[in-house]
């Protein structure tokens, strides 16, 4: 079992609730936001619709959620309208990387510190990284000792580090696609077994579901895996860690991700939670920008709404309590 300090320990107490199940909103995105509102208009988004956005969805949803994930970019004034129940989880990483160089390498907020996080009012820092386990050994050692780097901090500021990890080919193969699909269960488990080494210092994993279950056997017009096939990487996935890890959405609609999430269960995963976004807010950026902030507002209040009540529905009978895998240091 994992010990971490008392400040730690509350910390992560604060962003779950009572039954140490993490059930949190993110709302983090900022490149994938921009190009949601663009969708819906013909000028470019600007920086105080995106906060707008952000602001709407936190007033309106983190009473229903154990915290909210927003970015020190845009998501500041979204932070200070949260509900009292709700912890605060920071994301450190610039958003998207450069696609101009091999390796999705990746990058902090250069004006941020984990200190700062932590004095903006994070209850946790948060960082996403896009990781190839097959990639040549050069470029993954640079991810490596830049995670131990963002682990050191977090440590010395006592604040939990999640680590979002996020597979992906470097050869170039489609993520959607049945081929990526049969090699997904790889990629996803043995990231999660590096990843978990005590040298990074991370306290919570967010990470994908280790299958695409557009492809699981039932769930889509094509099968890759069998369903006994599907749950057989669900509990490898388990095994892979010792720490707590939650489960991101991925852009999937709310109603796969909450089959999901009983799917897992049904596979005996020990997974603690979610880090849900656009499976819950995403529809209300249309009303957003086509009808204004009141329609966006009904549009959270009754459909964003049903979707976090649903899916906090779905994890009471489905996830378990990092309880059991994480103690505090008595010393």
């Amino acid at each position: 079992m994992k010990k971490i300090s008392q400040k730690k320990y509350e910390a992560l107490q604060r962003v779950s609730n009572e039954f140490g199940i993490i059930s949190a909103l993110a709302i983090d995105q900022r490149g994938a936001l921009k190009k949601m509102i663009e969708k819906y208009q013909q000028e470019t988004a600007n920086a105080e619709q995106i906060s707008q956005f952000k602001t709407l969805v936190s007033k309106e949803l983190t009473p229903y959620a154990s915290s909210i994930l927003l970015d020190p970019e845009y998501g500041l004034p979204a932070a200070k309208e949260r509900a009292e129940t709700a912890g605060l989880l920071l994301a450190y990483e610039k958003t998207g990387y450069d696609t101009a160089k091999p390796g999705r390498l990746p990058d902090i907020l250069k004006e941020w510190s984990v200190k700062r996080l932590k004095e903006a009012g994070a209850d946790a820092c948060k960082f996403l990284l896009y990781y190839d386990v097959d990639e040549e050994k050069a470029i993954n050692e640079e991810k490596h000792i830049f995670i131990e780097r963002i682990g050191s901090e977090c440590l010395a500021e006592e604040l939990p580090f999640f680590l979002e990890v996020i597979s992906y080919d470097a050869g170039g193969l489609d993520p959607n696609s049945i081929e990526y699909a049969k090699i997904k269960p790889h990629k996803v488990n043995k990231m999660m077994k590096e990843f978990s080494k005590d040298r990074y210092n991370v306290d919570v994993l967010k990470v994908e579901v280790p299958v695409n279950m557009n492809y699981v056997e039932g769930y889509g017009l094509k099968t890759c895996y069998t369903q006994e096939a599907a749950m057989a990487h669900f509990k490898e996935q388990s095994q892979a860690t010792a720490l707590p890890f939650i489960f991101l959405s991925a852009g999937v609609s709310a109603n796969l991700f909450q089959e999901t999430l009983q799917f897992a269960a049904n596979a005996k995963s020990t997974f603690n939670g979610v880090l849900c976004g656009r499976a819950t807010w995403a529809n209300g950026v249309e009303p957003f920008i086509n009808n204004g902030e009141a329609v966006a507002k009904d549009w959270l209040n009754a459909d964003g709404r049903q979707n976090i009540s649903q899916l906090n529905k779905v994890l009471q009978s489905t996830a378990t309590s990092w309880h059991n895998k994480i103690e505090k240091n008595e010393v």
